[in-house]
């Protein structure tokens, strides 16, 4: 019986249908629609910290709310903090291997235009939409500025890449310069930045779990002082003093996971 069971299980496995398959039956069914109805929002910061706030204040009343949304919107800005600063390295790493198979092509003897619309095949999105409009105004003897800022800047980092692109593009045209060599020294410059910005971010990971282990003693406190039998969270629940205690901690946590996550993450693309 378990071998027939171990069968009939591999048997479903092997017939499972693909993701193609079961977007085609969703088509075909009309539960796709239905799917997206029902996919929920993305979260924001005034959802987050209310539904911290509604939280707190069921478990330790008006301070636990106070205490819960100054939480919620810290970790919430740590957290899209560390998601912008992965997005701008993604960026500019995307632009600078956009910018060497760009230099290749230029070097292999291939028109600017030519050559972008090749660098732009693989090329991350943002990367290869800066590609296409360079390609576009190499074409139409065009200003490559424009078509840099008409293409537009997914981070702050990337709009200064941009700018740095098309300066060096106009350089190019104003003095006579070698295109290839000018952009090959752009890309080495972004390819530099980009390394040093992730090897200091890895080096940037022991302070920062010393920095969370820091940040998380006193509730660790909390709940040594509970195990004990001092009640701690009664105090903090039931009374005044307990109450505006637990709103001050609270802030004086949050200040310090701001302000070590200023001193470790100091890493900026210009």
């Amino acid at each position: 019986m378990v071998s027939v069971a171990v069968l009939a299980l591999g048997f479903a496995l092997l017939s499972w249908p693909t993701g193609r398959c079961v977007g085609r039956l969703r088509r075909l069914t009309g539960l796709g629609g239905k799917a997206r109805l029902l996919r929920l929002p993305r979260p924001t910061l005034l959802a987050v910290a209310t539904g911290a706030a509604l939280l707190g204040f069921l478990l330790a009343g008006p301070g636990g709310a106070l205490a819960g949304s100054l939480a919620a919107v810290t970790g919430w800005r740590r957290w899209t903090a560390r998601r912008r600063l992965r997005q701008t390295l993604v960026a500019v790493d995307g632009l600078a291997e956009a910018l060497r198979a760009l230099v290749a092509e230029l070097r292999a003897g291939a028109h600017p235009a030519a050559a972008a619309e090749s660098a732009a095949v693989d090329a991350e999105p943002a990367a290869a939409q800066a590609m296409r409009g360079i390609a576009a105004a190499a074409r139409l003897d065009g200003d490559v500025d424009r078509a840099l800022r008409a293409s537009g800047a997914s981070t702050p980092a990337t709009a200064r890449v941009f700018t740095q692109l098309a300066q060096a593009w106009t350089m190019v045209r104003r003095h006579g310069l070698a295109l290839a060599d000018v952009l090959d020294a752009v890309h080495h410059d972004l390819d530099t930045r980009v390394r040093f910005a992730r090897q200091v971010l890895a080096r940037m990971a022991g302070p920062r779990t010393s920095a969370t282990i820091l940040a998380l003693l006193p509730v660790v406190g909390i709940g040594l002082g509970q195990a004990m039998g001092a009640r701690p969270l009664h105090m903090l629940k039931a009374t005044a003093a307990g109450q505006l205690l637990l709103v001050v901690g609270t802030g004086l946590v949050c200040v310090g996971i701001t302000w070590s996550a200023r001193l470790t993450s100091q890493v900026v693309l210009t």
